[in-house]
């Protein structure tokens, strides 16, 4: 198993270590409150762990969110399970992941049983068009207190801005991006003077091996018995083995993997129409938990549809395949690299990669949030290809004022009267029902 994390005694100041209760607490919060995709999440988290809490500092979280942008998979539920880790060792890092993510699976889980046996309900319909406002002021809130955080270097504002430039105009690949902003601050350095002690590896490779073996069998051995009772053709062995590829190749978290994995359930496999698959998606970018508990959504339709009698309890299942296959493997990167982590932050040269590393994902920050904000303010979105330039072009007459209505509110609530998420959620989700029922 994992080796327990040591104190750093260049981090002591100022840290206040919580009870495992009041942490599981804590964890069961954000979980609740985690509203707004990867980047609202991580600015969440940032707000409570590090500055109401203080259980992390400053560079660790901000060099912790640099290794989980490295990872395959969610990277905000990723960097929940390396604080709790950092905190409780083991059952602080599976507390804090699973906290952070069976709250908005409930959810999802209950929606999907919904849409799949009755449809669109205009309730939840109405809901969901408050939330899409308020989830975009809180990504952009997110956007400028990590900016705020990140850039302390011009050339790392440089990066960032070629970051935006490359992933939004020219469709770069996010691990290249990674990997080209590693080598540059690896080259570059941290030039900072740092006058905290050496710190000394808490790992050893056989230790890191262990991990890996478990977890490793945690991930695969509930699947491959799932496919050994319904047969290697079932849509449950499908779905296992697709979301299981999908958890080793989502690189960038979910947005980078959102159309590589529409295209698969919807043309190649036929589990799902694209009207469904933007349904879920909708349905993931408006509750609590990753944005990749899309996943869930598809798993649970997929099985639901295809599945077999009795259609409920195969859907039950299909969501139980997504959600393990999703997020069994994030328990194995973070378990068997969080030792590393406080080893990589010592040295100067990985820390200017990871430096580096964090204004890139502003950058993907910043493409996040201009792509969510053209499709939550336009109904109709293109994407064209001119001369090599990808531009995502809206149809200004399908504006939606009432959209940018709600999201004016929001963004006065939050950024400037300063209100709490949930408040603001409230607020925009009750505006958005008045506005559906009273016919506006």
């Amino acid at each position: 198993m994992p080796q327990e994390p040591t104190p750093n005694a260049s981090d002591a100041g100022g840290r206040s270590d919580p009870s495992f209760g009041e942490a599981f607490k804590t964890w069961t919060r954000i979980g609740l409150l985690s509203f707004g995709g990867p980047t609202a999440q991580i600015a969440l988290m940032h707000r409570i762990v590090v500055d109401e809490k203080r259980w992390l500092s400053e560079r660790q979280y901000l060099n912790a969110l640099s290794f989980c942008m490295l990872l395959p998979g969610p990277e905000a539920m990723q960097l929940a399970t390396y604080a709790g880790w950092r905190l409780h060792g083991l059952k602080g890092g599976l507390a804090a992941g699973l906290m952070f993510v069976l709250p908005g699976a409930a959810v999802v889980l209950a929606l999907s049983m919904i849409y799949a046996a009755f449809g669109n309900v205009p309730v939840v319909e109405a809901l969901f068009f408050g939330i899409k406002a308020a989830v975009l002021v809180i990504v952009i809130e997110a956007l400028l207190r990590i900016s705020r955080r990140a850039l302390k270097a011009s050339w790392h504002w440089g990066l960032a801005l070629l970051s935006f430039v490359a992933i939004f105009f020219l469709g770069a690949p996010f691990p290249l991006l990674i990997a080209m902003a590693a080598l540059i601050g690896f080259i570059v350095g941290d030039r900072s003077k740092d006058n905290a002690p050496p710190v000394q590896l808490n790992a050893s490779v056989a230790g890191t091996a262990r991990t890996v073996a478990v977890w490793l069998a945690i991930w695969i051995v509930p699947l491959a018995g799932l496919a050994a009772v319904f047969g290697r053709d079932h849509v449950l062995s499908q779905l296992s083995w697709f979301f299981s590829k999908l958890a080793v190749v989502t690189f960038g978290g979910a947005y980078a993997v959102l159309a590589y994995m529409g295209q698969d359930v919807v043309v190649r496999h036929g589990w799902l129409e694209a009207g469904q698959m933007m349904d879920g998606l909708g349905l993931a970018e408006t509750t609590p938990g990753p944005l990749i508990l899309v996943t869930e959504f598809v798993g649970y339709l997929a099985a639901y549809r295809h599945g077999g009698d009795p259609a409920l309890a195969m859907g039950l299942l299909g969501a139980f395949v997504a959600l393990w296959a999703t997020f069994a493997p994030c328990f194995l990167w973070i378990f068997a690299g969080a030792p590393y982590i406080e080893w990589i932050i010592a040295q100067p040269r990985l820390r200017g990669a990871l430096a580096a590393i964090t204004a890139a994902v502003v950058g993907v920050i910043l493409n996040l949030a201009v792509w969510f904000g053209l499709h939550v303010f336009f109904g109709k979105v293109e994407l064209v290809d001119a001369s090599g330039l990808k531009l995502w072009l809206p149809e200004l007459a399908t504006l939606d004022w009432r959209v940018t209505v709600l999201a004016l509110v929001s963004g006065y609530l939050l950024l400037w009267r300063h209100w709490g998420i949930a408040a603001v959620l409230g607020v925009a989700s009750g505006l958005a029902l008045v506005v559906k029922f009273s016919g506006i």
